[in-house]
């Protein structure tokens, strides 16, 4: 029986939180409390190491523990905002923020680049595919031009096998890693069966075989390049100039695995001589990262790599109209409007991307200024000519 007065014995008397507290007066002062603001295990075992601390000394480094939680709880709910952010754009946004965020990060990259032949970067390939009884194409910027001519091959069983004019972000694509491969082993001859899967990989690209895999529609433009032959023209009023060449001089076909399908596919491609030595003397730098972001659009593509040519020899302010913008990018266009509002979005899409390019659309045209190639995320002395 419990006698009135007897303090030690009424303990059952307390709510249960009571028990925590400590009996004797100087016990709870000397025992080290647990800051809860400090979560992270690695945070608390150093806490716990500072048991043993003086009070002053653990002061301290307490402060110093909560300021690191601090800061990894900031870091997290940022980390945590952008991902959201990511998730609520639309895919090809969403590429490019990514991207960009790389880039600003590493920065120019001499690894990462891959090189096109300049002429390409200034009148480029048809953006879409082109009916079947059209053999030619042309393209002309200012003063130049290119006429893309459609091609035959030749199958392993003797029969002589048409092929479309190369069209699209592909044949672009496929053109950047045929000459990077060529530049890279210092050889025109280029074994794409070893090396373009590798390469459909680097442009995040899922690589599946089949009629309706991945993998078809680059065979597809690689066969289309391989049959094709450019012509390159130029002219001032007084005189003119043409260079009449097949890119691709030499290619070896085989059939697919598949028997059912019977699909051509070049093992083996050869620059021509005088195409491979016009590339390794004017080869134009690209950043592999840019082309991965914008793999999906022919137009974008060929407005990066002319932005490329031209803003990197400037040595003035320079404006081009509206009227040859439209003769270089405006296919498909028929409203001058519509193709002001795309190419609009296209340019801001490439300054997503590379923020500090001098680059504007204004009511005269597309005005740019001289600028380091690094705003291209290009390493300097990477370009190869600087001749216009």
């Amino acid at each position: 029986m419990v006698q009135p007065g007897n303090d030690h014995n009424a303990g059952f008397l307390l709510p249960e939180w009571a028990a925590e507290f400590p009996s004797q007066p100087n016990q709870r002062k000397n025992q080290p409390v647990n800051p809860p603001n400090i979560r992270d295990p690695d945070l608390l075992e150093k806490l716990a190491k500072t048991e043993t601390e003086s009070p002053a000394f653990r002061d301290t480094h307490i402060r110093a523990l909560e300021r690191m939680q601090a800061d990894r709880d900031r870091a997290a709910a940022e980390a945590e905002a952008k991902r959201s952010a990511l998730a609520a754009m639309p895919r090809e946004q969403r590429r490019r923020a990514i991207i960009r965020e790389v880039i600003q990060t590493e920065g120019p990259a001499p690894d990462g680049l891959r090189f096109l032949p300049t002429p390409l970067a200034i009148c480029g390939l048809p953006y879409r595919r082109l009916a079947a009884d059209k053999r030619e194409f042309e393209r002309r910027q200012g003063r130049m031009s290119v006429v893309v001519t459609a091609g035959w091959l030749m199958d392993p069983s003797g029969e002589r096998v048409q092929q479309p004019i190369p069209w699209g972000p592909k044949a672009r694509l496929i053109m950047a890693h045929l000459s990077t491969e060529a530049l890279r082993n210092d050889s025109p001859i280029v074994e794409t069966a070893d090396t373009l899967s590798g390469f459909m990989h680097d442009m995040g690209f899922t690589v599946t075989g089949g009629e309706r895999g991945s993998l078809a529609p680059f065979k597809e433009q690689l066969r289309a390049l391989a049959a094709c032959r450019m012509e390159f023209s130029a002219w001032d009023g007084t005189r003119s100039a043409m260079v009449d060449v097949k890119p691709l001089e030499k290619v070896e076909l085989w059939f697919g695995e598949d028997p059912a399908q019977r699909s051509l596919w070049p093992s083996k491609i050869e620059f021509s001589r005088r195409y491979f030595d016009e590339l390794k003397n004017h080869a134009l730098p690209i950043d592999i990262r840019a082309l991965k972001a914008f793999s999906g659009s022919a137009r974008r593509l060929d407005l990066l790599f002319w932005i490329t040519y031209r803003i990197t020899r400037l040595n003035d302010h320079f404006v081009l109209d509206w009227k040859p913008l439209k003769e270089q990018f405006g296919e498909g266009f028929a409203r001058d409007r519509d193709f002001r509002a795309h190419l609009a979005e296209d340019l801001a899409s490439i300054k997503e991307l590379f923020p500090k390019l001098p680059v504007k659309l204004t009511a005269r045209g597309l005005e740019m200024d001289q600028a380091d190639s690094t705003a291209l995320a290009i390493p300097k002395r990477t370009l190869i000519s600087r001749k216009s």
